[in-house]
């Protein structure tokens, strides 16, 4: 598209131009200086809302021609000369002015050039206030449904790991220590259910999200006769906002989108440092894809997780982002204030750092390889059957606190011995407790410690399966939800440029 200008970076003459055609430069007897148009500018981050900015411009032209504020012909033009720039915009057309202040300064001055005097009149009853909102509202929810899409993707891909791997037995961790045996396919699905409750977040936030600021104006309304609901209606909104004050201040959106984002690269970075760990050779339980992994520019061997690094390392860009915009929004009175110019920043910048992360570890996951082997082989350290011992006593009718004290003693005993729970003989088992023989140690075994948690949420495989089927159907619901919602909004925009 089209240029995007850094901050300061207008020569002398650019600043001049670009003082003599602000939109609202009829106040003033002299033209700001050429430091604060530089500073104030905000192109070089809002020209990624031309879009969302001619589209809104054209529901509202059509709102203006319907209930006659702007007289039928000028209107027409309003609305074919909209149409043209969107089409043009798509193709790459439309070259952004470096002399003009923001996005929407541009896309007036186009349009203003193409149909003449009637392009002056498309922000009747209208301010920028509404229409920064709305635009911005419009790339929030296009993103929340990106973001859910992809989601979704690697939500898939876990689960179809998770079916190869039920029968993997692995250690399960608590405080980085091992805990009890688990299967690979259940340590899989507990990521998938933390993703679910992402898709979630962002789901419950469009609900408040899809409303139209349009027609709110400065901060008081307007006196022209508009009709709200029919221009939400044609940029596909669910209804207008309902306070005029509220809206042209309200950033709730921006903050819900920004705190779903870093929460879930939260637990991306949570994904990437399990992956680090995984395939070190301190645990071998992985191999990373070399397609996703670094060589070191002097050491030959390397084989460096760079991918996964960058994931644990980008999810501080998104909680950064949460801080930078909490603390933008504490003290602001109502209603627009100009340091709401930079919600922009901290909204693209978690959008691309959660996207591009998501984009990348569905094919990673897909083609990460698993060490079966090395997995079981380190379940015999650290004495994982330690609370299956402890439950066998508590069904012979030793109370566990009591069964707690003489397990604990077994594992002394064993450290003390160099051997393994499993690996005691009935007389050493009789010798801890008389309810305690040789059939206690079939009660034990790795196999039989992972099949015996049936419990829901359990990691036996048949507990699972059952995780497995249950995010499957709420996979179809969420994929439901947004592939309709992406179905509803293409239908939107076909109806506005007829």
């Amino acid at each position: 598209m089209g240029t995007a200008i850094a901050h300061g970076g207008q020569g002398p003459e650019e600043v001049i131009r670009m003082a003599e055609r602000q939109l609202w430069s009829g106040r003033f007897a002299e033209g700001p200086s050429e430091m604060t148009l530089s500073f104030t500018s905000s192109l070089a981050v809002d020209a990624r809302l031309a879009w969302y900015d001619v589209a809104g411009s054209l529901a509202h032209a059509r709102m203006l021609a319907a209930t006659g504020i702007v007289p039928k012909e000028a209107a027409e033009a309003l609305i074919d000369g909209l149409k043209q720039l969107l089409d043009d915009l798509e193709a790459g057309k439309i070259e952004l002015s470096d002399e003009l202040e923001d996005v929407h300064t541009n896309i007036e001055h186009l349009l203003i050039e193409r149909v003449g005097e009637a392009g002056k009149r498309v922000h009747t009853a209208r301010s920028r206030n509404d229409q920064v909102a709305t635009d911005l509202r419009m790339f929030v929810r296009d993103a929340v449904l990106e973001i859910i899409t992809l989601l979704i993707d690697v939500q898939e891909v876990l689960i179809e790991r998770a079916e190869e791997e039920l029968g993997t037995i692995m250690p399960g961790f608590t405080h980085m220590q091992h805990a009890q045996p688990v299967s690979l396919g259940f340590h899989l699905m507990a990521h998938v259910f933390r993703l679910q409750r992402d898709a979630e977040r962002f789901l419950d936030a469009y609900k408040r999200l899809n409303q139209c600021p349009l027609g709110a104006g400065a901060l008081a309304g307007t006196g022209h006769p508009v009709d709200r609901a029919l221009t939400a209606a044609l940029l596909g909104f669910d209804r207008p906002t309902d306070n005029a004050m509220d809206t042209v201040s309200d950033r709730d959106f921006a903050l819900e989108f920004v705190y779903a984002c870093a929460q879930t690269m939260v637990h991306l970075s949570s994904m990437g440092e399990e992956l680090v760990l995984w395939t070190s050779p301190e645990f071998r339980f992985a191999e990373m894809p070399d397609a996703f992994a670094t060589g070191s520019s002097i050491m030959p061997q390397k084989k460096n997780p760079d991918v996964a690094e960058l994931v644990r390392g980008r999810s501080s860009i998104a909680i950064g982002n949460l801080v930078q915009m909490l603390t933008m929004m504490k003290g602001l009175p109502l209603s627009y204030n100009r340091d709401m110019q930079e919600d922009k920043p901290g909204v693209f910048s978690s959008y691309e750092t959660l996207t591009s992360c998501l984009y990348v570890l569905a094919p990673m996951y897909r083609s990460l390889a698993f060490d079966r082997e090395r997995m079981e082989e380190v379940c015999t350290e650290g004495f994982l059957n330690a609370t299956d011992l402890a439950d066998h006593l508590v069904q012979k009718g030793m109370p566990f606190r009591q069964a707690h004290e003489v397990v604990g003693a077994a594992v002394q005993y064993c450290l003390r011995t160099g051997k393994r729970l499993e690996s005691l003989s009935a007389e050493e088992l009789k010798g801890l407790s008389d309810l305690l023989d040789e059939g206690s140690l079939a009660h034990i075994s790795m196999e039989a410690c992972l099949n015996r948690r049936t419990s829901k949420g359990g990691t036996a495989p048949s507990a699972v399966r059952e995780q497995v089927a249950c995010a499957r159907a709420i996979i179809d619901s969420h994929r439901s939800v947004c592939q309709g919602e992406i179905g509803r909004l293409e239908s939107v925009w076909k109806e506005l440029r007829k």
